[in-house]
Parts: structure tokens; sequence; C-alpha cells
């Protein structure tokens, strides 16, 4: 199984990230603007439609409010197993380390997946650095 690993420091508290990270199907609107164009909530899930055209059924598996962090799973695609989690740090009272870790089969999904990770995680530093994040 291959496993996408991205770590990145946002210069906002984390009570202000946790509030986007957390806020399952604003995701195109609080988390990833642009790299997210639109987001179709569902019961307990969402379809997520990404800048490049493909699109992602993903199941909310939980959030854990004390330990800051949300899991998701996609169904259908590709892949045979995708599973996600995103987690915070509070480093201090105005940064918050962003840890977001991804499963993944087959693994010759692993380059697709990064690549779209390293997108995804230069939009959302941005995005939950800037003043009103």
């Amino acid at each position: 199984m291959a496993t996408v690993y991205k770590e990145f420091t946002v210069d906002a508290g984390i009570a202000s990230v946790w509030d986007a990270l957390r806020d399952f199907n604003a995701v195109h609107r609080r988390l990833a603007p642009g790299f997210v164009v639109d987001c179709q909530p569902g019961n307990g899930s969402r379809t997520v439609t990404f800048a490049n055209g493909a699109a992602a059924h993903e199941l909310l598996v939980g959030i854990h409010e004390e330990a800051h962090r949300l899991s998701y799973t996609v169904v259908g695609g590709k892949a045979s197993h995708h599973m996600a989690s995103a987690q915070l740090f509070a480093e201090g009272d105005r940064r918050t380390r962003f840890v977001w870790i991804t499963d993944v089969l087959p693994d010759a999904l692993e380059g697709y997946i990064a690549a779209m990770m390293t997108q995804g995680a230069a939009v959302m530093q941005r995005t939950l650095s800037a003043p009103t994040a």
C-alpha cells in the first residue's frame, strides 16, 4: 500500500484552522478554493470536483474534536482502497501544523495522489494563512 504524507505550517491559530477543516461540505470555499471547485453534500458524504475536472465521492469516516482530526475515504473510482486523514497541531497561539496522510491501493496511484495532494496542500496553506482564515 502506498502512503502519501504532506505536512505544512499555517500562519493561523488552531481554532480557526480547525473550524475550516471540520466544515466537511465547505472544502471548496473554506479549505481549498480553486483546487476544489465544487462540493455536493450527501448523507455523510460529499462529491468533490477538482480544478482538473476529476471528481471523487468521499465518505466522512470521523471527526475527533479533541485531537483536531478528520478522516475520510474515497469510494468508487480507480482506487481499490483510499483512506485519508488530516490532523492539526498547535504551534503556539498563531501557528498550526497541518498533517495530511493518504493510504491508497493500487500502489500505481501513488504518483497521481501525491501530485494532487501537493497542489492541494499549497492551496490550503495559502487559504488558511490568509488574514480572513
